[in-house]
Order: structure tokens, then sequence, then C-alpha cells
């Protein structure tokens, strides 16, 4: 089942304002423990980490995020069809 325009446009906000900081802290806090047992990293490889680990939390939800920016694609429908007829 597909998800309309407007629960896409409230789950991305969620993913930004609630995921987006729980997923920093969780990266962050995986480096750090890594760190913490084996070293630290090159700072080469741990630039490659972060973009990597940057990157990465966007691919499951790029169904959501795609056409989020754009104008609302049925409001767009509805408004070329014009108003129904009148009685």
């Amino acid at each position: 089942m597909a998800l309309s325009y407007r629960t896409r446009k409230r789950l991305a906000l969620l993913i930004l304002v609630v995921g987006m900081p729980l997923y920093v802290v969780a990266a962050v806090t995986l480096v750090n423990w890594a760190d913490a047992r084996w070293g630290r990293l090159p700072i080469w490889a741990e630039v490659a980490v972060y973009l990597t680990l940057g990157l990465l939390w966007a691919l499951p939800f790029r169904s959501v995020f795609r056409g989020v920016g754009q104008a609302d694609p049925q409001a767009a429908r509805e408004k070329a069809k014009g108003p129904g007829p009148s009685a």
C-alpha cells in the first residue's frame, strides 16, 4: 500500500526530528566504542566511517523522502479538474 503525500511528509519530519538525532548518537557511540576497544583509527579511516554512516541511514527511507519537497500531486490533480458541476 502506497503512503499518501501527507503521511509521507509527516513520517519524513518524524524521521528527521526524532530518528536522525538518535542515529547520530548511536553512530558516534559505536565509533567511540571501537576506538576504546581497538585504538583510534587513522583520520582518513575515521572520515570514511563517518561518511559511510552518514549516507547509510538514508537508504531505508528513500521512498519516504522521495518527492516530499515538491507540491502535493493529489492537490495538483484536483485543481486541474476544476470545480465540479454546479447544482
